[in-house]
């Protein structure tokens, strides 16, 4: 189908303008993320409803801690994406376009079926997640605006890259996202994954001032983003841009896809992300792929009680009540506690 937000060129070019790579793309060819084409001055979408991948799976697998906890998300992707992350934990789907120039599969599916698999599902919500939701933009918000008409709410998980365009025609339908921030250096953005971090941080600021629910994940590599000072510059902009209230995700690294000369995170260099977090302000912030850990449940700010009791994607206890701490009080931010 035709795409959204893009200008026609001279020449037959068109420039997409849908992520912040903003491609100019030539006639026949394709932009950078590989499922969308000029075709004769026009640019289309290579994806639409063609689902690779979908899922009930428990919103805290986003990870979404504090937008319903406990409830089920209709978690749907297609092929490609807009970065070329070395550590891609879906590599298969995410870049096959670009591993296995023009392959594009996927399942023939409408929004009103997505919808009505979610409703049947008992699902709470629909997240466009596994890929990149921006490449599938057209897909996910001709989705996301039925979902709403049907009392769904819908999630983006995302390496957050998308326009201000973007952004402004996807926002009044999207409820929530978590968004990658990959490290703080712009370094690492260009050699890992492609891209620039001034884009990320913009969409970020955005959302969070249209009063989309955010939360951030950030994975630490060994070697790579882990040094006290980086994680302290980036828990210090989540803290003054994003607000105190904003959780933090801090994962663990496993060697995969083109990044195999690295060991896994060390818990300790995870835990020390942990502190570095708590120190900056922030309320919130969670350790993830390491189930057990204390740091991934949820402790009231207030008085250090145990909230929401996680084990791994499982919540085992909720003493929120009314949005408050049932112990002291506190207001506990969120969505849906």
């Amino acid at each position: 189908m035709q795409a959204y937000l893009f200008d026609r060129l001279t020449d037959q070019r068109v420039q997409c303008k849908l992520c912040h790579h903003r491609c100019v793309i030539k006639n026949g060819e394709r932009g950078i993320c590989q499922v969308r084409q000029n075709n004769d001055g026009t640019l289309v979408s290579l994806v639409y409803g063609k689902v690779v991948a979908q899922h009930v799976d428990p919103i805290e697998k986003k990870p979404l801690f504090h937008f319903y906890p406990g409830s089920l998300s209709y978690s749907i992707a297609t092929v490609g994406c807009n970065f070329q992350c070395k550590f891609c934990q879906n590599a298969d789907i995410a870049q096959m376009p670009k591993n296995h120039p023009g392959t594009i599969i996927g399942n023939i599916m409408t929004p009103d079926q997505i919808v009505a698999a979610a409703k049947e599902r008992n699902c709470r919500s629909i997240a466009y997640t596994y890929t990149e939701p921006t490449v599938y933009f057209e897909f996910a918000h001709d989705t996301a605006r039925l979902a709403h008409d049907h009392g769904l709410s819908n999630l983006f998980v995302t390496n957050g890259y998308m326009t201000m365009e973007a952004l402004d025609m996807i926002g009044p339908y999207l409820d929530a996202a978590n968004v990658d921030l990959k490290a703080f250096n712009e370094t690492y953005y260009k050699t890992y994954c492609g891209a620039r971090l001034a884009g990320v941080k913009e969409t970020l600021v955005s959302m969070k001032s249209r009063g989309i629910f955010l939360e951030v994940t950030t994975l630490v590599v060994p070697g790579l983003n882990d040094s006290p000072e980086e994680l302290a510059e980036l828990a210090g902009f989540i803290a003054r841009s994003l607000g105190t209230d904003t959780p933090w995700h801090i994962s663990r690294f496993h060697p995969t896809y083109r990044l195999t000369d690295r060991p896994p995170t060390p818990v300790h260099t995870l835990m020390t992300a942990y502190e570095i977090g708590v120190n900056a302000g922030l309320k919130y912030v969670y350790t993830g792929n390491v189930p057990g850990e204390e740091s991934e449940k949820t402790f009231c700010y207030a008085c250090g009680k145990i909230l929401i009791d996680r084990w791994g994607f499982s919540v085992r206890n909720l003493a929120i009540t009314n949005g408050q701490c049932k112990y002291c009080g506190a207001v506990i931010d969120g969505v849906g506690l």
